[in-house]
């Protein structure tokens, strides 16, 4: 038997979840949608998302966050990273003083450029900073629901934590690595959904498999050197949540912020792809905190920088790209 769990955020990756965790026990499914919830505890599936998946009779769905986090020793947080601060500050006074805080979002808090860690460390108690950990690498939630092999990287500066997680997840066709690198991690994480829209709008102009892999080679170096300037170690980003990720969101069809970055570079309105799309981009949002953050940690963004004039309307993508290839010459690495 694992740890037993609730999930806060009943979307692609938390139901996908839900599924996982369920051959350990019993497991809470959060949802703020009361037809998702009745759905779920009625039929055994979610109407919104991977909707032909048949959750077990143990997943046990509530739009009350008392009854979710009751007795919880892993609670996984897989919500907007736009909706966690809040998610958190209503979830505060129910959450188990001993549970592990595992999140699964992707993102940076663009008011105030914190990564998830840091927000969940800011909303609970101090107690809790041990056991915050976060789960991150190549895995869209349709491959995890249809048990094809799926590896990924679980993450906790207290590494004993990460383990227990790691045990927890585990089987034959879902793997994890543990690391102390939170801050790598993280930021891997959120910003190869960056680096993808970037791809994505290359390969919208068809410009080619050469442009291709350069922009998710130089954006991998993007990613490392706002990693590295905040504490995150390189060798980390070479790993499932670096390069990992990257190489899934840049080029699967899965891959939301690939179609975003497909949209815009054949012509369409950013708002038209991501009506169409129908679920959270997070890298649009994330683009923006991140060329912020560097900007304070006086790091160099240039693809993330350009992709963020494209979203913003300053720039055609046409142009973004002319930009980065008439950029000042120097050497690949300093």
């Amino acid at each position: 038997m694992g740890l037993p769990v609730a999930i806060l955020g009943a979307g692609s990756f938390g139901t996908c979840l839900a599924m996982l965790c369920s051959r350990n026990g019993e497991v809470r499914l959060w949802a703020r949608n009361p037809e998702v919830v009745d759905s779920i505890e009625r039929g055994r599936t979610n109407p919104r998302h991977l909707s032909d998946l048949k959750l077990a009779q143990n997943v046990h769905a509530t739009s009350d966050l008392r009854e979710a986090l009751q007795g919880a020793e892993l609670v996984i947080l897989s919500v907007p990273s736009h909706s966690l601060r809040s998610v958190l500050e209503s979830a505060r006074p129910f959450i188990e003083p001993t549970a592990i805080i595992l999140s699964t979002v992707k993102g940076i808090e663009f008011e105030t450029g914190r990564l998830m860690h840091e927000v969940i460390e800011e909303v609970l108690p101090a107690q809790h900073r041990p056991r915050i950990a976060s789960l991150s690498g190549p895995s869209f939630a349709r491959e995890i629901a249809e048990k094809k092999p799926t590896v990924v990287t679980v993450s906790c500066r207290e590494i004993a934590y990460a383990i227990s997680v790691q045990t927890t997840l585990s089987c034959p066709w879902f793997r994890c690595y543990s690391t102390d690198d939170l801050i790598g991690v993280e930021v891997g994480g959120a910003l190869k959904n960056v680096i993808a829209i970037a791809v994505g709008m290359s390969d919208g102009m068809e410009l080619g498999t050469n442009a291709r892999a350069a922009l998710m080679t130089r954006g991998l170096a993007e990613i490392s050197r706002l990693a590295i300037a905040l504490g995150g170690r390189p060798e980390t980003l070479g790993g499932l949540s670096g390069m990992g990720d990257l190489v899934l969101t840049c080029t699967g069809d899965l891959s939301r912020n690939r179609r975003v970055g497909l949209g815009l570079g054949q012509g369409l309105i950013l708002e038209t792809i991501v009506e169409e799309i129908g679920e959270v981009a997070e890298g649009v949002r994330t683009t923006r905190a991140a060329c912020r953050l560097a900007a304070r940690m006086g790091v160099e963004l240039p693809i993330a920088e350009c992709v963020r004039q494209v979203l913003d309307g300053e720039l055609s993508p046409k142009d973004a790209g002319l930009a980065l290839m008439t950029r000042q010459l120097g050497p690949e690495t300093t």
